[in-house]
């Protein structure tokens, strides 16, 4: 069995998403037998990796930061594609904090990392933010944990903005 999880920027553009959907495609049927996948569904290459790990036949876990992160994170366009991850999630994990913040973020990716065998990053390579619990940070402590990190960013891949 192989644990994959996945970190990622939110923010791809509406070009990038069909050019990251296919690299994670490739990327995961490499690790089609007995695959599961973690995320913690947030919009963009959270929920592109989750919906490709149920795509192949894979196990999903979704980890969900905190109690309220679906009412206060979950923006209305995404609120679909969440709640059809989350009711395909083989198991869901909510973490005990009570608000979506950065303290539950580092949880949340703590915990991604635990379960997971590699971790696969949908990042363009940027550093990190200073705010902690971004794309750049999770790759640094998967790295610094040893854990090996597959990074995802096709040619002509970018972000809003």
């Amino acid at each position: 069995m192989t644990t994959l999880a996945v970190t990622g920027h939110m923010d791809l553009t509406d070009e990038t998403v069909p050019l990251v959907r296919a690299a994670l495609r490739e990327l995961l049927t490499e690790h089609s037998d007995d695959l599961t996948g973690v995320s913690c569904i947030a919009a963009g290459s959270d929920s592109l990796f989750a919906e490709e790990v149920s795509a192949i036949g894979g196990r999903l876990i979704a980890v969900i930061p905190s109690e309220d992160y679906r009412a206060a994170k979950v923006k209305p366009e995404h609120q679909a594609v969440f709640d059809h991850l989350v009711a395909a999630a083989t198991e869901v994990v909510t973490l005990p904090h009570a608000t979506a913040n950065r303290s539950a973020y580092e949880a949340a990716n703590a915990e991604l990392l635990r379960r997971a065998d590699r971790l696969v990053a949908v990042w363009d390579g940027t550093r990190p933010s200073g705010k902690g619990g971004g794309t750049a940070d999770t790759v640094g402590q998967a790295r610094q944990a040893g854990l090996p990190v597959d990074v995802v960013w096709p040619v002509g891949a970018a972000r809003r903005g």
